[in-house]
């Protein structure tokens, strides 16, 4: 397998900011679905593949996700061309016969509630961070959040299904005079070792 160059890698992590402020430049859709044909070959135990997202750029669907956000997250998600409301899918497991057919996959997890959950909150918040350095690679900048009320979101956007909201993440141009400096990271030696 050959590697990326290093502007490359300095798009999709070292240059890369969480943004909080955006242009006015739209997303278009078109967009959207390349970045779910680029992310969806990222891998996840079984093929299980539980992430659900719905794109909300409507003025009716942000109206919609308005009342579950934290009060400072509310002008730059109102701001956001597109946010992104990463779900993981809690019945995931029905679709293994079709993603992983080799194997009675689903069989695994029927009957199993903590299994099911810790499956899909794994391999879904996997998947969700697929996507953000898909949409970093195809040109956008994101701003993931956690401040917003899950319960809510869920009521709004998924009421009747399997699915339960995990993050949200605004996509977009962003507008670099609203980043916040750069924080700090880790070293190798405080966040890791060989053994």
């Amino acid at each position: 397998m050959t590697t990326i160059n290093d502007a490359a890698q300095d798009i999709i992590f070292r240059n890369a900011r969480t943004h909080n402020g955006w242009t006015d430049k739209p997303v278009e859709d078109s967009l959207l679905e390349r970045i779910y044909d680029l992310y969806k070959w990222g891998p996840t135990s079984a093929n299980c593949s539980p992430l659900r997202i719905v794109f909300v750029k409507s003025k009716e669907a942000k109206e919609r996700l308005k009342p579950a956000l934290d009060a400072g997250n509310v002008e730059k998600t109102m701001k956001a061309p597109v946010t992104a409301i990463l779900a993981n899918d809690m019945e995931f497991y029905e679709l293994l016969p079709k993603l992983f057919p080799h194997a009675d996959a689903k069989a695994w997890f029927r009957g199993q509630p903590k299994k099911i959950e810790v499956t899909a909150f794994r391999n879904g918040t996997l998947q969700a961070a697929y996507f953000m350095i898909a949409a970093r690679a195809l040109g956008l900048d994101c701003g993931p959040m956690s401040g917003f009320s899950n319960d809510k979101v869920d009521d709004a956007f998924f009421k009747g299904t399997s699915y339960k909201s995990n993050f949200i993440c605004s996509l977009g141009y962003g507008d670099p005079s609203k980043l916040f400096p750069r924080s700090p990271r880790l070293t190798f030696a405080e966040a890791a070792k060989i053994a």
